[in-house]
């Protein structure tokens, strides 16, 4: 479907010019996440490119381009990029609701094209690690 466009409510964070949605209602710790996320000293194992066939391409709306809401804070600015190669869904969810070992091969259509879907405890202190792990993992599959 080129030039398709789908609004989606959430987050996207990046590892080089990989990106994953964060998903979640206002509160579940989306920007708290990817605060976190954004500033590792070193965001984990490096991006692959993306593999050949379909792909989508996120963009921030302009009006929100470069900035995030921090709460208790306000708006603040940060480092953005034009678009990125989505990569992972990531539906934040309470650390019980968390499968320990889940099964491989969960997704989430979007565009027509199934993009690999994890679920993350956004509180946990090791979420920003494990969200930069599963985004370098997704662009190998």
């Amino acid at each position: 479907m080129p030039d398709a466009t789908e609004l989606v409510h959430g987050t996207c964070v990046a590892l080089g010019r990989t990106a994953a949605l964060l998903r979640g209602p206002s509160g579940a710790g989306k920007s708290d996440l990817a605060l976190r996320f954004l500033f590792l000293a070193r965001r984990g194992p490096a991006a692959l490119e993306p593999p050949n066939g379909e792909r989508i391409l996120v963009r921030p709306p302009e009006t929100i381009r470069g900035r995030m809401e921090v709460r208790g804070i306000g708006i603040v600015e940060v480092k953005s990029l034009a678009e990125a190669d989505l990569a992972l869904v990531v539906d934040l969810a309470s650390a019980g609701a968390i499968e320990r070992m889940p099964e491989a091969g969960r997704t989430t259509r979007l565009l027509g094209v199934e993009v690999p879907t994890i679920a993350l405890c956004p509180w946990e202190g090791s979420a920003p690690i494990k969200l930069a792990i599963a985004l370098a993992r997704a662009r190998q599959s």
